[in-house]
């Protein structure tokens, strides 16, 4: 490698001398987007896309920070840069590189399938491409995702008129906004867990139009929940923060559940197969059309990934990083204060 090295700081560019998505302090950190395994604190300075601004500011604080439309270019000691949609979530971007004639992109997490509120996915060609593998197995194939809405929509319905309050579980930064975005709100009122309450806010803040949503407060009654549903990052799953709640049926929504068992796992009354990262088709297909020859995963499944790419007649090797991606029982950045 080249372009791009991998160093115990994070992924390097000599030239430039900056890092992508660095998880030790570093003097210039280019950002691929907020989740905190890829976004951490410590560096003197940060760029990132300006859908990313408000999301970097909420998680980091005061942070010094340049932004960037996406698509404009931006050189450094005569390497160019420029950010472009990942789909992953809102303000997720891939990092396209080009030193000497010789273009890399780092993908950062990504997903091909547009889910109506992150900027869609833009396929870039490149000579050498670093992509995540969370899902990097035959396994993963997502449902549908306007399928999942309505199995998410009826569940709840079916709950509504139970009386029963309904507790999903999502990701703060991404996945909440994208269920918020789809639920038929005639059916009840929309509650948060406070982490994903304060990432909408500031959101909606940055000029972002989210649907109606209610924080959850200590002034509510159990009653007030009957037939709500309560979004909530999945480490309160297991705290007592949904003691409040008066036997809810409890689901939980992450690409992990077309596994067998996971949702037993996790305790939960419903599984729901819904990932902001690429499935195995996709995965395969942006490697495909980006035109690369050289790829080089970066976490999830790498070994087994890279070995597969190998026998395509890839040059493949995977990375060490420190990349989490999509868990089961927690998210990237742990937030359980209401």
């Amino acid at each position: 490698m080249n372009v791009i090295e991998s160093t115990d700081r994070g992924l390097y560019c000599a030239k430039a001398d900056v890092y992508i998505d660095p998880w030790k302090p570093v003097p210039r950190a280019l950002i691929t987007h907020g989740h905190s395994d890829h976004a951490r604190p410590g560096h003197d300075a940060y760029a990132c896309v300006k859908s990313s601004k408000a999301i970097l500011r909420h998680r980091l604080g005061p942070i010094k920070m340049t932004t960037y439309n996406y698509g404009e270019t931006f050189t450094i000691n005569g390497v160019k840069f420029s950010f472009h949609p990942a789909g992953h979530v809102i303000g997720s971007a891939q990092i396209r590189i080009e030193q000497d004639g010789e273009v890399w992109v780092v993908t950062g997490d990504y997903k091909l399938e547009d889910d109506g509120i992150s900027e869609t996915y833009e396929q870039l060609q490149c000579h050498a491409m670093i992509t995540e593998s969370t899902f990097g197995l035959p396994v993963y194939d997502w449902t549908d995702q306007e399928e999942v809405y309505n199995d998410i929509n009826n569940w709840w319905s079916e709950n509504a008129d139970d009386g029963t309050t309904t507790f999903l579980t999502a990701y703060s930064l991404g996945k909440a906004q994208r269920i918020l975005q789809h639920l038929d709100q005639s059916i009840g009122t929309v509650y948060c867990h406070g982490a994903i309450a304060n990432m909408n806010d500031a959101i909606v803040n940055s000029g972002i139009d989210l649907n109606p949503y209610h924080k959850v407060n200590a002034d509510n009654k159990a009653d007030d929940y009957k037939t709500a549903i309560v979004l909530s990052p999945p480490s309160a799953l297991n705290s007592a923060w949904i003691k409040r709640f008066k036997n809810p049926s409890v689901g939980v929504a992450s690409g992990w559940m077309a596994l067998r068992g996971a949702r037993r796992r996790r305790g939960a009354d419903r599984g729901f197969i819904l990932s902001d990262h690429c499935d195995w088709k996709s995965l395969n297909q942006a490697i495909t059309d980006s035109g690369a020859t050289r790829i080089y995963p970066t976490h999830g499944y790498t070994q087994i990934f890279s070995q597969w790419l190998t026998e395509k007649g890839y040059d493949s090797q995977p990375i060490e990083t420190a990349f989490i991606g999509e868990t089961l029982d927690a998210e990237p950045q742990e937030e359980t204060k209401v």
